[in-house]
């Protein structure tokens, strides 16, 4: 949901779609608002708040840090407080089972010596995510899911992570091993034939039940894979999590999710102008981004495999122009050849009746190595 750093959206506006730069009359006070944002679970799953700056595109200095330095903590009514740990970046880890029955308050204190607090937060007992699954069209493939909002739980929000397993598009197993002066079997902790990769979603996935006979959301769409997409090469996984939002919540999200979707039109609020549900405690006039929810979040796994999605075959533009070079390397080139490790060994040459190669064809690490663009490292998660 790191949407809401990059908010200061006229910059972009009239550098693509104005001749003559234009220069919006902002006053200073809007150009290092702070932003804060949040959604953390109540029932001890790993949650991140993160803390950051608006800021002028125009006369950003990239030097500068975009967020604070801060300390942070949730209080109760009852006066117990849950302290987040800072893990860097302008990011705030939450990981408490509370009672959700008390309301709470949200406490930031900046290096700058502001302070900032949050209204009362009531927890919202988040529905459970009823099912997901994926379907075939002509684009490539929906993934959905069918949850059912109550009467304490209308409005959703809904975020995911991918992750994707994938291979060059030459895979290779061997590498030039310099103090043998020669060609070796990778190990499996230095294997560079499958990795993986992915990442969060940016997209902001709001609905409201209520809007459907029995508050039952059937098959709300999260994402489309198109056809060819390297996701959808081996094994494709993601994790959803299910959110619900308060009413005001709801509303600035969807203020947020329309203002992102516009790239900033001149008709939508300024970032100082959206507000939340945070405020300054030395200035409660002054401009404050985010709000934060309390609640229980639901998460389901999904898996896709190529073999659901055949005869689709992806094509991936960073492996354009990748081949297996015809000639051999004999061994007594083989330190000349591939030493440098921007050329790799990848075919062996065996003779008939020969038990060792007589060399190697080879191809460059970019269409060989997956680890140029992920990890080789299985995710503790992963199902085969």
């Amino acid at each position: 949901m790191n949407r809401l750093v990059p908010i200061i959206f006229f910059g972009i506006l009239f550098i693509t779609g104005c001749r003559e730069p234009f220069n919006p009359d902002i006053e200073p006070t809007d150009l290092s608002v702070l932003v804060v944002e949040g959604y953390l679970d109540t029932e001890g799953l790993s949650s991140i708040l993160k803390l950051s700056y608006t800021r002028n595109i125009q006369t950003d200095n990239s030097s500068s840090s975009s967020y604070p330095g801060a300390v942070v903590s949730l209080r109760s009514e009852s006066g117990a407080e849950y302290p987040l740990t800072d893990i860097g970046s302008g990011a705030f880890e939450f990981a408490y089972d509370i009672p959700e029955e008390e309301n709470y308050r949200l406490h930031i204190s900046t290096n700058d010596g502001k302070s900032y607090t949050s209204e009362l937060i009531k927890p919202i007992l988040t529905p459970e995510i009823i099912d997901v699954g994926f379907e075939k069209n002509e684009n490539g493939a929906e993934v959905y899911l069918t949850t059912k909002g109550n009467e304490n739980a209308d409005d959703f929000l809904w975020t995911y992570e991918e992750t994707y397993a994938f291979r060059p598009k030459i895979p290779s197993s061997y590498r030039y091993d310099a103090a043998l002066e020669d060609i070796v079997v990778r190990k499996p902790e230095e294997r560079t034939d499958m990795c993986y990769r992915g990442g969060v979603s940016a997209d902001l996935i709001l609905e409201t039940s209520s809007r459907f006979e029995n508050q039952f959301v059937f098959r709300q769409s999260i994402t489309q894979i198109l056809q060819n997409d390297e996701r959808l090469s081996l094994r494709y996984s993601i994790l959803i999590s299910q959110k619900a939002l308060d009413k005001k919540a709801s509303e600035f999200w969807e203020i947020l999710r329309k203002n992102t979707n516009d790239l900033g039109s001149i008709f939508s609020p300024l970032p100082s102008n959206i507000g939340g549900n945070i405020t300054n405690d030395q200035n409660p006039a002054a401009p404050v981004v985010g709000y934060v929810s309390l609640g229980t979040v639901q998460q389901k796994r999904l898996f896709i495999d190529v073999r659901e999605v055949i005869p689709w075959r992806s094509v991936e533009p960073d492996y354009s122009n990748c081949f297996i070079e015809p000639d051999t390397v004999l061994v007594e080139k083989y330190g000349q050849t591939f030493a440098s490790g921007s050329f790799i060994p990848a075919v062996a040459i065996i003779p008939e009746g020969a038990f060792t190669p007589i060399g190697f064809q080879g191809a460059i690490r970019r269409c060989t190595d997956c680890t140029l663009r992920g990890t080789n490292v299985k995710p503790d998660f992963w199902e085969d």
